[in-house]
């Protein structure tokens, strides 16, 4: 069995294990952090205190910059409604995209019901915002942009830099979803504008159930808590912190951010050898700017091929994907493929196939011939049926 999938969760590194069961191991460090009062509380804050200087490090932000969260959904919510609701006396606008994480979407949905405006841009056919539609879209009430860095079903990265140009000579806060980027390129806060920037650990073979939301102009903006109870996370996100997970996530992004061009060598070259092999045997469309996209993802349909149908062929072999996890289990076609004006056979027939720097030159020829010998197998099937 074969995981092409990492795209919605990406195997735990061997040094992230490691950090895991030694935190958890040492006797000094279980304590809760915030109970300074004695030596052991200290020694956990400490840890702590090291693993947020790391993460700061490799995304270019001071260490109190950093609130950490269960993952990038929680860092999601607590940017926009945090935002929104901390800033009423200003604005009730935002402006998202259509191709968002359905976090984004959801959180805005609920926005809206509570009397914010938003307003979703639409991509182009190649899966990407234009910066000239966002400045469109701002108005004066506007309080926040929100775009994500890399789309999770597409690949596709968005022009973040021109769009936070956009928002920063507007004077709107800019959110950038960065769960499929962070680890995988570089995000240097000092170069880009951006005012908040969520991550998950998981997506970049660190631990799940935890990420954090990076707020480089934290001391200067209003934000609203999601939860109330304790002082944590500067009050805006209570709770005994997780030190073990804290840890695993600082060494994965360490760990991704030492091997980072390396890794992008790799990937590149199988993401490469996966589509020239694919197509120059199976009738394939790929969907998104192949030139923006991400050498971690690649969306494609094949002729006649419904994408249910074709992960169900390979259930027992080969591990993919119809698009984001977050929607597995519902029979509605991606959003994102919609919203780029996709339909019929390629909307029906779109699957995503993800790529880590694990895989194999040897594992993606086997990838591709069981996704060869699945398409066979159902064509004979729809022959004999029609027969």
């Amino acid at each position: 069995m074969l995981y092409f999938d990492t795209a919605a969760t990406t195997p735990l590194a061997d040094e992230v294990l490691a950090s895991l069961v030694e935190t958890l191991s040492t006797s000094e460090i279980f304590a809760n952090p915030s109970s300074i009062q004695h030596r052991f509380g200290q020694k956990a804050a400490e840890t702590i205190a090291g693993a947020r200087l790391a993460i700061a490090c490799e995304l270019g932000c001071e260490a109190n910059d950093i609130v950490f969260t269960s993952g990038a959904t929680e860092a999601n919510n607590m940017a926009l409604r945090g935002i929104a609701l901390a800033n009423v006396d200003k604005g009730r606008h935002l402006v998202i995209s259509a191709i968002e994480h359905k976090t984004i979407l959801e959180c805005s949905a609920s926005l809206r019901r509570e009397g914010f405006e938003i307003t979703i841009i639409e991509p182009n056919r190649d899966g990407w915002i234009e910066p000239e539609h966002v400045a469109h879209a701002l108005r004066p009430d506007t309080l926040l942009v929100s775009l994500m860095h890399t789309n999770n079903e597409t690949g596709v990265k968005q022009p973040i830099a021109e769009v936070a140009q956009v928002a920063e000579d507007a004077g709107v806060l800019f959110h950038v979803d960065a769960a499929q980027a962070a680890g995988k390129f570089k995000i240097d806060l000092r170069q880009t504008p951006i005012d908040l920037l969520s991550l998950s650990a998981h997506k970049f073979h660190g631990p799940k159930g935890i990420g954090c939301l990076v707020i480089p102009n934290r001391r200067h903006l209003r934000l609203t808590p999601l939860m109330y109870g304790g002082n944590q996370e500067f009050s805006l996100r209570p709770g005994t912190l997780p030190t073990h997970q804290i840890v695993g996530l600082a060494t994965a992004l360490s760990l991704a951010a030492h091997r980072r061009e390396t890794d992008l060598a790799h990937v590149t070259d199988l993401k490469h050898q996966f589509l020239e092999k694919l197509c120059a045997t199976l009738p394939v469309r790929l969907h998104g700017d192949q030139i923006l996209c991400s050498p971690y993802i690649t969306n494609f349909s094949i002729d006649g091929i419904g994408a249910d149908a074709l992960i169900n062929q390979l259930s027992e072999g080969l591990a993919i994907s119809s698009g984001s996890a977050c929607s597995s289990g519902t029979v509605e076609p991606s959003h994102v493929l919609r919203a780029m004006g996709l339909e019929g056979e390629d909307l029906y027939g779109a699957v995503r196939v993800s790529f880590s720097r694990d895989h194999t030159p040897m594992e993606i020829d086997t990838a591709v011939a069981r996704i060869v010998a699945a398409v066979a197998r159902m064509r004979e099937l729809n022959q004999s049926a029609t027969q």
